[in-house]
């Protein structure tokens, strides 16, 4: 992969995470319960996944027109790294330093809202207790839960990557 490619993956990786860290720092000073909002993980989903789209493609445009798949995702994958550190460093930041009281607010909420879910499922009271006790002892916020989470985004958006990456790549025909 050129340099140029890089280096454009990696502001495309910046903007994204400036972008997903805005959005993080808005939701925490406007309502912190839209953290656990199903819609606002699917937004930021979109918008991560476009990112790297649009990284590909600006790649594909760099490099002529033509690119490789490797060429394709790695320059999905670069954006998404980038940018998924970027902003899994500010809710670090925010949830571990700034407002630890925050963090222990949603680990309850989020207990709350598996426990609703699982009681409109019909899983049996006894284990809704048992998996509610076992959450419990789990704090969502902590460093090592937060890098843990950033490694499960990455894997989960290379997967997604690579179906980006087989739809932007564009080799010459062999007829050409």
């Amino acid at each position: 992969m050129e340099q140029t490619t890089k280096s454009a993956a990696i502001n495309y990786g910046v903007y994204l995470g400036a972008f997903t860290s805005l959005i993080t720092i808005v939701v925490y000073g406007i309502n912190i319960d839209l953290f656990i909002s199903v819609w606002l993980g699917i937004l930021v989903f979109i918008i991560v996944v476009a990112f790297g789209a649009v990284s590909a493609l600006n790649s594909r445009k760099l490099l002529g027109g033509l690119i490789s798949f490797k060429q394709s995702f790695s320059s999905y994958f670069i954006t998404i790294t980038v940018g998924t550190l970027i902003s899994s460093v500010v809710g670090v930041i925010i949830f571990t330093y700034i407002d630890p009281e925050a963090a222990a607010y949603l680990n309850e909420q989020v207990l709350i809202l598996t426990k609703k879910t699982m009681e409109r499922m019909g899983v049996p009271q006894e284990t809704i207790i048992a998996a509610i006790e076992e959450a419990s002892k789990k704090d969502n916020f902590t460093l090592g839960a937060q890098t843990q989470a950033f490694v499960f985004r990455l894997v989960f958006y290379a997967v997604i990557g690579l179906i980006v990456g087989l739809i932007v790549k564009k080799t010459e025909s062999k007829d050409a």
